[in-house]
């Protein structure tokens, strides 16, 4: 990869990435921890925290767990969620615990619904659904999914996207984005963080 940046980012503008797993974390296989370590390589500001009790979460210490994070870090960071991390952005979105707490830009991949949800997780329903709430919490968020993805039954597209006016990315057979539907390795997202496109889905819309 080359070092050098994209043209948004030559004028000298810090910046940094926050990277959220979900539920039960993301394994050392999981295209996140790969981003992650693609990013670090790059010689960029990454966080990638491992978020309190992830077997057994509890949305209060994630509220706080990110917006801790996300003070601690340089600019406004571009963040990438995954699966559960996606609601805790919308949580978070909604209410902000602290002032402050701003991103550049925002990546929700594969977010669950109530219909799909572990039982652990349920406590973090409902989610808060506001498109202004959402907008005023970053310049730009956008959101991947997959029609088939077990987590999220009835598609993130309808349940997430369209309700948010998201520019929404369907990837055909993505399952929930995770190592089990091939997602180690994942090039695409890592153009994306690094704001040069990428390609996520095969499909586009808002």
């Amino acid at each position: 990869m080359s070092g050098r940046p994209p043209d948004e980012y030559r004028s000298g503008r810090v910046r940094s990435f926050l990277i959220l797993h979900g539920y039960q974390g993301s394994g050392p296989q999981h295209w996140q921890t790969w981003l992650a370590g693609r990013l670090r390589r790059a010689g960029e500001t990454v966080a990638y925290p491992h978020l309190p009790s992830p077997d057994a979460p509890g949305l209060a210490a994630w509220r706080t767990a990110l917006e801790r994070e996300l003070r601690g870090l340089p600019g406004e960071p571009v963040v990438v969620c995954h699966s559960l991390a996606c609601i805790l952005w919308l949580h978070h979105a909604a209410q902000p615990v602290l002032e402050g707490g701003h991103a550049e830009r925002v990546l929700l991949v594969a977010p669950p619904s109530e219909a799909g949800a572990p039982r652990p997780i349920l406590p973090f329903f409902p989610v808060p659904l506001d498109p202004a709430d959402v907008a005023a919490a970053a310049g730009a968020t956008e959101l991947v999914c997959a029609a088939d993805d077990p987590y999220c039954p009835e598609d993130a597209a309808g349940v997430y996207g369209a309700p948010l006016g998201l520019t929404t990315h369907v990837i055909g057979g993505g399952g929930h984005v995770n190592v089990d539907a091939g997602f180690g390795p994942w090039p695409e997202v890592e153009a994306w963080a690094l704001g040069r496109g990428g390609g996520l889905g095969r499909e586009e819309r808002r």
